[in-house]
């Protein structure tokens, strides 16, 4: 195998996850009962019994190769190779090996977030969104803002997350030509990607679990009233609650939550944290913020329900089409 030995391999296969990350990456995992963990950038991604699984995507396995690889998006001799050099192999628990009561070495200091180079324009980028059905306009907002971009390498779409102050503190990829999506190193959960409401008194916010869905309910509201910038938008980056309680915090006038979520377990499971967490946080609690549950009429996600809807749109515009469909009845 080209840039890595069989035996290395090997070697690298052995390294169970729980124990990779208790080592390099405490702060990574949560330990919600005696025997579970779960990833708190990924909060259905549970590791249990020298096993983990991602329940949110379908998949899972035993070893932390595989985790890195099909996870954090890592390539596989990168991966290989940090499991296995400077000797950190032997701080790992090898798999199915009792694991001895050893008190985790500190947490090596995190990375600051790393953008990917910008490409030289945002063709590709700005291509593939309209073909999910995204409008122009709103696009061309978020490239404005520094929120969206083209990368160099891969011509990825990037979602960037800033805070208050402007700063880039979240990022996450997704390819324009296949399924691949990932979370930049370095990327802070508070602080997912958005579009703020140029309204500065605005009391609603729309919530999403990916940057798609988030596009995609800003372009509908635009479809529906041409008032998109009324609300704010924004992507968890996944499920967790992390960058909805950071949001709110920020926006005391925000007064209602929409919650636009999967129609899949995981997006249900999520809706009863995003509510517990508007009952138990110490600030938010005292607000009554209002919830509204808008699950997606059709299909898994909005961006399925954004496509369906301009089909229906292109339908309806096509007398053709409807003499078709007539003649079929």
């Amino acid at each position: 195998m080209a840039g890595v030995s069989r035996e290395k391999v090997a070697k690298a296969r052995e390294i169970e996850l729980l124990s990779y990350l208790q080592t390099y990456e405490p702060d990574a995992i949560l330990q919600t009962s005696a025997n579970e963990y779960c990833l708190k950038e990924h909060d259905s991604l549970k590791i249990s019994n020298g096993k983990w699984h991602w329940f949110s995507r379908g998949f899972g396995g035993r070893d932390a190769l595989t985790f890195l690889v099909k996870v954090r998006g890592m390539g596989f001799v990168d991966a290989v190779n940090t499991l296995c050099d400077n000797h950190a192999a032997s701080v790992y628990q090898p798999i199915n090996t009792p694991a001895p009561n050893v008190k985790p070495k500190p947490e090596k200091s995190k990375e600051s977030l790393n953008l990917p180079e910008p490409y030289r324009d945002n063709y590709r980028a700005v291509a593939y969104l309209q073909g999910r059905g995204i409008d122009r306009d709103i696009i061309d907002r978020c490239i404005e803002a520094g929120t969206l971009y083209e990368s160099k390498a891969y011509h990825n779409v990037i979602f960037v997350g800033r805070d208050s102050d402007n700063k880039a503190r979240y990022a996450c990829a997704r390819s324009t030509v296949n399924n691949f999506r990932q979370d930049i190193e370095g990327s802070d959960k508070r602080y997912s990607f958005s579009i703020p409401s140029s309204d500065p008194d605005s009391r609603f916010i729309m919530l999403a679990e990916a940057p798609i869905d988030v596009l995609s309910l800003a372009t509908m509201r635009k479809m529906d009233s041409d008032a998109a910038d009324k609300y704010h938008y924004l992507s968890l980056g996944g499920t967790s609650t992390l960058a909805l309680v950071q949001y709110l915090t920020e926006r005391p006038k925000i007064e209602y939550v929409i919650i636009c979520l999967d129609n899949d377990k995981a997006g249900q499971k999520c809706m009863d944290r995003v509510k517990e967490a508007l009952n138990t946080d110490e600030t938010l609690k005292k607000r009554r913020i209002s919830v509204i549950t808008e699950p997606p009429p059709e299909g898994k996600d909005f961006n399925d329900t954004l496509l369906a809807v301009i089909q229906k749109q292109k339908d309806e515009s096509n007398p053709n089409r409807r003499k078709e469909a007539a003649a079929y009845i």
